[in-house]
């Protein structure tokens, strides 16, 4: 019998560069669009459920341009809180935006 491991995230709170990745922005905008409670870091899920995730946050994007400044001002309001709270915790744990030799 063969057996396969599934592997799962663990969290946008325990990701490497404290949830500054693409993963942490699509999973922040899926909490700017109501699409998950901002309480779920999403840990546990597949890369399948990702994708699924990653589907959805683009459909939700399509009528605004994929622009934060397209938005509607309370959607605009929770981006801008939720993505600012995220760099300013990022960078508390020492996380720096900016790009290394090899990014």
């Amino acid at each position: 019998m063969i057996q396969t491991r599934t592997q799962t995230y663990a969290g946008i709170d325990h990701e490497e560069n404290h949830g500054m990745t693409l993963t942490g922005r699509i999973i922040r905008d899926a909490w700017v669009f109501g699409l998950l409670p901002e309480s779920n870091t999403f840990a546990g899920k597949s890369a399948g459920d990702l994708q699924n995730l990653f589907e959805q946050v683009h459909k939700a994007w399509e009528p605004y341009g994929q622009l934060p400044s397209r938005l509607p001002p309370e959607l605009a309001e929770r981006h801008a809180r939720i993505h600012d709270e995220a760099i300013q915790r990022a960078k508390a744990e020492g996380w720096n935006a900016e790009l290394g030799d090899d990014d």
